[in-house]
């Protein structure tokens, strides 16, 4: 049987596609080969950056498969090694992600896409949380979704389950850029070239930090930066990266970024 998901490796960039039509909806075979494939992303030194997006130009997902759920595919809290579609709870992903939303994103195909740390759409794309009109709640959005734009826009979203279009997405700060249906993928390369030029231990602290000091205050988390105490600080702090990027600026070169 054919893989739901494709991936392509290009130096150090990684891009995923969810192909399961008709909506890239996923169910739990899905979701656990997801989990596989970005812990290998996560893992692997070679790679620095990911792209995820979907087959087609109708849905980038529309999330948990219910038809499946009907016939027996219930869910049992085991959606594999990084939570649903791989990403929700994947622990330590010190990496750049970035999401192009080729289409309808809704319900957990929406949750996927707030995983990603940077979201572009097609003129297209259209954004929602239907699940409250199937009697289930969007847990990952509740917690994710009020933290990312208004309140009373996320609220909206979980407790009418309505639709905001692209151009609502983008000036509620939910989404970074919208692109032509024909340029998605080649914008999403651009970004992912410029990031994977970039130092990847830098990325890594960044997102740790922007991670746990989510639940923390913020002189906890200073404490934390100034003592070393996050290990992608620290690895940071002890790196040949950090003196090749101080005599790069002292020479007026580019920096040549090795990840060590």
């Amino acid at each position: 049987m054919q893989s739901p998901i494709r991936i392509r490796r290009d130096n150090g960039i990684f891009e995923v596609i969810i192909d399961r039509p008709k909506a890239n909806a996923i169910d739990l075979a899905t979701s656990r080969e997801m989990g596989l494939i970005f812990r290998d992303f996560r893992d692997d030194p070679d790679l620095r950056v990911a792209i995820i997006s979907g087959a087609g130009e109708k849905f980038f997902s529309a999330g948990w498969d219910l038809k499946a759920a009907a016939a027996g595919d219930a869910v049992d809290g085991d959606y594999g090694v990084g939570g649903f579609g791989g990403l929700q709870e994947l622990r330590d992903l010190n990496k750049p992600v970035i999401c192009a939303v080729n289409g309808i994103c809704c319900g957990g195909g929406l949750e996927i896409a707030l995983c990603a740390d940077l979201i572009i759409a097609a003129e297209h794309a259209t954004f929602a949380l239907p699940e409250i009109r199937s009697g289930t709640v969007a847990d990952a959005a509740s917690i994710k979704l009020p933290k990312r734009i208004p309140y009373h826009i996320a609220m909206d979203m979980l407790l009418t389950g309505r639709w905001l279009d692209v151009a609502e997405a983008h000036r509620w700060g939910f989404i970074n850029e919208i692109v032509a249906a024909d340029r998605l993928m080649g914008r999403a390369w651009e970004l992912a070239r410029l990031l994977e030029s970039g130092p990847p231990l830098v990325y890594a602290a960044i997102k740790e930090i922007v991670r746990e000091a989510e639940g923390t205050t913020f002189q906890t988390a200073m404490n934390k930066i100034t003592k070393r105490q996050f290990a992608t600080v620290d690895a940071l702090y002890s790196s040949e990266d950090q003196l090749e990027g101080a005599r790069a600026f002292a020479q007026k070169r580019t920096p040549i970024w090795k990840g060590k």
